[in-house]
C-alpha cells in the first residue's frame, strides 16, 4: 500500500481556473503524478494549451470551457467529465479574480462579481461535482484559499473575504461529507507572481512588504504548491479533512524577522 500512497494513477480530476497561474501548475502535477486531468477556465485557446500539455505527459484530458460564475457551464463540464471518463475523483477549485480598491469606496457591483467567483463559484463547483462523489462514495475536493484568508491585504476587502469565507466553506463540507468518502481540504498559498497578482507584487512597494515578511525571503515558485495538492488527492492524505494547508515561505509563521 504504501508505494500508493501518492499514485494518482486511475484518478480522474477537474481543475477549475486549471489553465495559468497555480491552477495550471496543479493540473500538471496532478497528471504527472498519474491521474486523468480535465483542466478548464473561459479561454478556448487557454483550455487547448492545457489539454495538449497534459496529453504529452501521458494522460487523457477533455476540452472544455466554464466560467465558473455560471452554473449551467459547470454542470455541462461535469456531465463532459462523466460522459468520457464515468468517473470524476478529484476536484480543485482554482478559480479565482481580485479587484484592489479602497473599501469604502467599493461598489457592490465589484464585491458581487469578486464574492460571486471565488465563493459562490467554488460552491457551485462543489455541489455539482460533490453529489457525484458523495455517490460513489469517494472523492477528494481541494479549494484555494489565501494567506488573506487569515490576514488581511491593503485595499482587497471582497477577495480576502471571499477566501476567509472559502476556508469555512471547506470545513463546513468536510463535516457534512465525511462519512460519505469525500474528503474536503484547502491550500493557502503564499506569495506566488501570476497573472492574478503580479502588477500589485512584482517591482512595488506592497511586493517588498510581502517579502520582508516572509522569512524565506523570496516569492514562491508555481511548481512549489504542486506537492500539497497531490497529497491532497493522494491516499496519503486519507484521514485529512478540514484543513487549510498554507503553502508560504512561513508568512504565517512570521513575527519579527530580523
Amino acid at each position: 500500500m504504501s508505494h500508493r500512497l501518492f499514485d494518482l494513477r486511475g484518478r480522474v480530476a477537474v481543475v477549475t481556473g486549471g489553465t495559468s497561474g497555480l491552477g495550471h501548475a496543479i493540473a500538471l502535477g496532478l497528471a504527472n503524478a498519474g491521474a486523468d486531468v480535465v483542466a478548464t477556465s473561459r479561454r478556448p485557446d487557454q483550455v487547448e494549451q492545457a489539454a495538449n500539455e497534459i496529453e504529452r505527459a501521458g494522460r487523457q484530458t477533455l476540452r472544455a470551457t466554464c466560467d465558473v460564475s455560471d452554473r449551467a457551464q459547470i454542470q455541462a463540464l461535469h456531465n463532459a467529465t462523466m460522459e468520457k471518463f464515468g468517473r470524476v475523483d478529484i476536484l480543485v477549485n482554482a478559480a479565482g479574480i481580485t479587484f484592489k480598491a479602497p473599501t469604502l469606496d467599493l461598489s457592490e457591483s465589484d464585491w458581487e462579481r469578486v464574492i460571486d467567483t471565488n465563493l459562490t463559484g467554488t460552491l457551485r463547483a462543489c455541489q455539482i461535482f460533490g453529489a457525484t462523489m458523495t455517490a460513489a462514495g469517494y472523492g477528494r475536493i481541494i479549494n484555494i484559499a489565501s494567506l488573506s484568508t487569515f490576514v488581511s491585504f491593503y485595499e482587497v476587502a471582497a477577495y480576502s473575504a471571499s477566501k476567509a469565507a472559502v476556508a469555512s466553506l471547506t470545513r463546513s463540507l468536510a463535516v457534512e461529507l465525511a462519512r460519505k468518502g469525500v474528503n474536503v481540504n484547502a491550500i493557502a498559498p503564499g506569495v506566488f507572481p501570476t497573472p492574478l497578482n503580479a502588477k500589485l507584487v512584482e517591482g512595488t512597494p506592497r511586493g517588498e512588504e510581502l517579502l520582508m515578511r516572509t522569512p524565506m525571503g523570496r516569492f514562491g515558485r508555481a511548481e512549489e504548491v504542486i506537492g500539497a495538492a497531490v497529497f491532497l488527492a493522494a491516499e496519503a492524505a486519507s484521514f485529512v479533512t478540514g484543513q487549510v494547508i498554507a503553502v508560504d515561505g512561513g508568512f504565517l509563521a512570521s513575527g519579527v524577522n530580523q
